[in-house]
């Protein structure tokens, strides 16, 4: 039987997983996001036990939100826009099925293992070789399901949100093996490889990539697909799209050192770093512009549209975080802003801004297509949804930028015999309210994902399973699939 006469031509059951995980983790993840943020506001909240502390339950919160949450919905949708813009089935669907339950597996060991103090001690690859070793297992499944889809494919053309998926695909699993080799002391213990100033270049080239690939060119996969799609407008320009990938994946390699200004990191590398940051807001806005004007005639449609709405406040976001970024790498800039919570506010002007908004109005689209809907349970429940996420998004960051300021000035305030003006414990006391703050933003947009959970479950639950795959059973030479 031919694909396109099969019952169902597109494997969505993957899909589906993945999408609902995704709700369920970015529960789990910011629920953790907002109990971590009270510990900084009521210290008491750390319970003076090991595994309820700052230090454990930070990295499981990144974690969380990053790989469990970020990554399932990368999953979904790359899965999803692989077979809908190629008009074939994914390539194996026993390898995708092994992605999905090899990629809890990871979460489930994160879970327990970060609360248990086991961990590598590396920003944003604090898992212990085994489970380091089940997460490369997986990742090179990801690519052969997902490589192996485009292989096969129908159309001559690959679609640019596939360019993106795949260059996310292979880079981060460049960035994992490269940074994660390490030599194993114990069955949860082990060291890098590398040592000193190497050491911390390797880690801040794989941390940096990370966002870079990980949180924005997967990302911008969903973007070049999501938006177009629920505008029903062409992408603007398809010529700048291909301009923007190829630009983006050639800098952002670069610049991880701009972490690691005023250390024992040579002064060359980084100068390359800091440069090569400020080069990338050209290809940046480029994608942002891209995006935005997708939606020429087409504006009015916000005024009813929540879930474009989503999709267009977190590429004004993406916008403002990828030009923060470069200003904050600037050396002088970072002589102020490092190791305060500015960059805390510009992590998640991109995370919740950026990543969690184009994530939440991808799945918004995507969910009722996966269950037979004709869409979610409540447009009401979106509308709420949206003012939620913004406002808690802008609570946050405005408080970060405050705190931030604040510490970096009251650091380097010097008196004229030239001893500091302040202690440090002056500047924590100082940035008390900031973390109050930052905790009601943390929670206003916590409450816009219960709601989304809510409507999530109340689409499902009215959806017949006989309807699932209604859209999959569509022959696929005649999905009415954007080509370009």
């Amino acid at each position: 039987m031919s694909p396109a006469s099969s019952p169902a031509a597109y494997n969505y059951k993957v899909v589906r997983q993945f999408a609902v995980m995704t709700v369920v983790w970015g529960v789990v993840g910011m629920a953790l996001g907002v109990f971590i943020a009270a510990q900084l506001v009521w210290p008491q909240l750390n319970f003076d036990l090991p595994w309820t502390s700052f230090g454990r339950l930070r990295p499981l919160h990144t974690n969380a939100v990053i790989f469990a949450f970020g990554g399932c919905a990368l999953f979904a949708t790359s899965y999803y826009v692989v077979q809908r813009t190629c008009q074939v089935r994914l390539a194996s669907d026993r390898l995708a099925a092994f992605t999905f339950w090899g990629w809890q597996a990871v979460i489930v060991s994160a879970v327990i293992s970060l609360p248990m103090g086991y961990t590598s001690s590396k920003e944003y690859a604090e898992l212990e070789w085994p489970i380091d070793i089940l997460l490369g297992i997986v990742w090179f499944a990801y690519i052969g399901v997902f490589f192996g889809t485009l292989f096969k494919r129908r159309t001559r053309h690959i679609y640019v949100a596939n360019w993106f998926f795949g260059a996310f695909i292979l880079v981060t699993g460049m960035l994992h093996l490269v940074n994660s080799a390490a030599v194993p002391v114990s069955l949860f213990k082990s060291y890098s490889v590398y040592a000193g100033a190497t050491d911390a270049m390797i880690q801040w080239w794989y941390g940096h990539n990370a966002v870079g690939f990980f949180l924005t060119t997967g990302f911008l996969g969903m973007m070049y697909y999501f938006v177009p799609k629920q505008a029903n407008r062409p992408i603007y320009s398809y010529r700048l799209s291909i301009v923007h990938f190829w630009a983006l994946i050639t800098l952002y390699i670069w610049a991880g050192p701009h972490h690691l200004h005023y250390t024992a990191l040579p002064d060359w590398a980084q100068s390359l770093g800091m440069v090569m940051s400020i080069i990338l807001l050209a290809p940046s806005w480029g994608g942002m512009i891209n995006g935005m004007m997708t939606l020429s005639g087409a504006w009015h449609k916000l005024r009813t549209d929540p879930i474009l709405r989503f999709l267009v406040v977190s590429l004004a976001f993406y916008g403002m975080s990828t030009f923060e970024g470069p200003m904050m790498a600037i050396k002088t800039v970072n002589a102020l802003s490092h190791y305060t919570d500015w960059t805390i506010g510009h992590v998640h002007a991109g995370a919740l801004g950026w990543v969690a908004m184009i994530t939440i109005g991808s799945l918004y689209h995507l969910i009722p297509r996966m269950f037979g809907r004709e869409q979610m349970h409540s447009l009401a429940a979106i509308h709420l949804h949206f003012w939620l996420a913004t406002i808690g998004t802008v609570l946050y960051i405005v408080a970060m930028w405050v705190n931030g300021i604040t510490q970096g000035l009251m650091w380097r305030a010097v008196q004229e015999d030239g001893t500091l003006t302040y202690s440090f414990i002056e500047s924590v006391t100082a940035s008390h309210w900031g973390y109050v703050v930052r905790m009601l933003g943390g929670a206003i947009f916590f409450s816009g994902m219960l709601l989304m959970a809510w409507n999530t479950w109340r689409t499902i639950r009215g959806a017949q399973p006989a309807d699932y795959d209604a859209g999959a059973r569509i022959p696929l030479a005649q999905n009415g699939e954007i080509g370009r």
